[in-house]
């Protein structure tokens, strides 16, 4: 995307308020599932390490767009005017995705308790698509044209068709073995997680509609809140599904159903 040679100061203090947020909703979630990890039964913590992972690793690379930002504009007056030969870093964002994403989807496997024969060839199938749909979108973010920005957002889109198929048609009888409350819990992640990375083809589209450095800041603005509901978010609902198993584990004294293997695991 080309950058606009000149932000209103609303414009640049927006995105750098929101950074700055970001930021600080990252670092915040990483103390807490580091420290709440000795609340879930031992099966359940890799989700907690994985949800860590997660925010620490997108903590981290807010932060290099924080700075990227700050030094990307000169404000004078009620103008931020572009610093001659400043670029913003946009793969910053995209590696963060092509690490973090895949260990989104890894949480949730976890925290479903499958057989780990099951629980494997899950997680490599959701992670290498989502894998995929990081990689074919970062091109068309980058690109100079619109028409490369579509082509490359509909090819990133067919993977993530492939991962809501996975999570729809192939988890129900998994979700059907949760206890009580961690059944719906499960759904809703499912949904959240719908949600969340389905609004960020929304933000992707922005400069398709010409709005210049609204399109530019909205971009910014738009991913940053995508990524702390996707993240942070996301996290807190696995730990509360960790949670609720592991009360029902604490309960019952016995192995929950959905850790027994099926048959022919």
């Amino acid at each position: 995307m080309t950058l606009p040679e000149t932000l209103t100061l609303g414009q640049y203090q927006l995105a750098y308020n929101i950074f700055s947020f970001t930021i600080a909703a990252m670092l915040g979630s990483f103390v807490f599932f580091v420290l709440s990890r000795q609340n879930l039964a031992p099966r359940y913590r890799g989700a907690m390490v994985l949800s860590a992972l997660v925010v620490g690793i997108a903590g981290y690379h807010y932060l290099r767009i924080f700075t990227n930002w700050a030094d990307l504009y000169a404000i004078s007056g009620g103008t931020a005017t572009l610093v001659e030969g400043a670029f913003f870093n946009d793969a910053y964002r995209y590696v963060d995705w092509a690490l973090t994403v895949p260990l989104l989807v890894a949480e949730l496997v976890n925290v479903l308790g499958l057989p780990k024969k099951q629980s494997g060839w899950l997680t490599f199938r959701l992670a290498f698509a989502a894998l995929a749909m990081v990689i074919l979108g970062y091109p068309g973010e980058v690109a100079a044209t619109i028409t490369g920005r579509l082509v490359w957002g509909t090819l990133s889109t067919i993977p993530f068709v492939y991962i809501v198929y996975v999570l729809f048609s192939e988890l129900g009888d998994a979700i059907d073995r949760q206890p009580g409350e961690a059944k719906v819990l499960v759904r809703n992640t499912r949904l959240l997680l719908l949600a969340t990375w389905g609004f960020y083809p929304i933000v992707y589209l922005l400069p398709v509609f010409g709005i210049g450095s609204d399109a530019f800041v909205g971009v910014q603005v738009g991913y940053a809140i995508a990524d702390v509901l996707a993240k942070c978010g996301y996290g807190f609902v696995i730990y509360n599904i960790a949670r609720v198993k592991t009360e029902a584990l604490a309960e019952t004294g016995t192995t929950l159903p959905e850790a027994v293997p099926a048959a022919g695991d």
